[in-house]
């Protein structure tokens, strides 16, 4: 564990969560939407904006496949450059999803680019838990986690389905996390539950703060359902963006929230997380 989990920040964060339409393999036409929602996010006092999963490209897994000398970006890519611009400008930094392309082994991945305050890539965090139909597609899933720094703030990355798995809320939170920010594409049907029941959980489990930007209207074969959210420490909802339409939340991160919480729900401090795992015994009733 890097950082002691009772290490809190000493000031709030303003943090901006939107959602928008994208074009599907528009490169140019994305990162261009990015930017304009870094200046609104900015406006507002954010000082940080996440965007949803793959919003550089939508999520448009066989043409990414097809052509991703074209369709993957990397952190020197010069169709970046409006949203660095945006960044540096503002004082605002950013989180969106995008698709990468391995230098070296030329595996795919679906990521998390995170853009800091003076315009530059600092992190390109990889989805580790790619669905079935993502590895089918051709994308790997990464192997490391990423915890951000911001103002004092440490901020824990996931991508989509990494949030239906508890492990990687918790690994971001003994990380020293105080939030974990997911951008996703929580599909109409199914997904409206999904979303509505695994962050307040991942707030709850780890008393930290739980952003989500969801994608809206069509992506790729699926529908984004949006509702788009930030829930508090203690698993209580926050804000909320409507199912349909295009909008930018903004959210105070409070320190004393979090202090709270975690005087009050002290799980992150149980001596059994930072040791190997106790033996189980097993017994047969039948």
């Amino acid at each position: 564990m890097s950082t002691p989990i009772h290490d809190l920040p000493t000031h709030p964060l303003v943090i901006a969560v939107g959602q928008a339409p994208c074009k599907p393999l528009d490169i140019p036409a994305n990162v261009t939407t990015a930017a304009d929602l870094v200046h609104r996010a900015a406006e507002r006092g954010a000082g940080l904006l996440l965007l949803p999963e793959l919003f550089v490209s939508g999520y448009q897994l066989p043409g990414i496949a097809a052509d991703p000398a074209r369709c993957t970006v990397s952190p020197d890519d010069p169709r970046l450059e409006p949203l660095l611009r945006a960044c540096a400008a503002t004082g605002t930094a950013a989180v969106l999803g995008a698709p990468v392309r391995d230098a070296v082994t030329g595996a795919l991945h679906i990521a998390a680019l995170a853009v800091d305050r003076a315009g530059r890539v600092a992190a390109v965090y990889r989805k580790q838990f790619a669905t079935p139909n993502e590895r089918a597609a051709g994308f790997s899933g990464g192997d490391a986690g990423c915890t951000l720094d911001l103002d004092g703030w440490r901020l824990g990355l996931g991508v989509c389905w990494d949030s239906g798995f508890p492990e990687h809320a918790r690994a971001a939170a003994l990380d020293g996390a105080h939030a974990y920010l997911v951008g996703a594409l929580f599909g109409t049907g199914g997904g409206r539950h999904q979303r509505a029941t695994v962050f307040p959980a991942r707030a709850l489990d780890n008393t930290l703060y739980v952003a989500l930007a969801n994608h809206i209207g069509p992506a790729g074969p699926y529908t984004g359902c949006g509702a788009s959210a930030v829930w508090g420490p203690d698993g209580r909802l926050l804000a909320e963006a409507s199912a349909d339409d295009p909008e930018l939340l903004t959210v105070r991160l409070d320190p004393a929230a979090l202090a709270a919480a975690r005087a009050e729900d002290p799980v992150l401090v149980q001596p059994a997380l930072h040791a190997a795992p106790a033996p189980r015994t097993a017994a047969k009733l039948g």
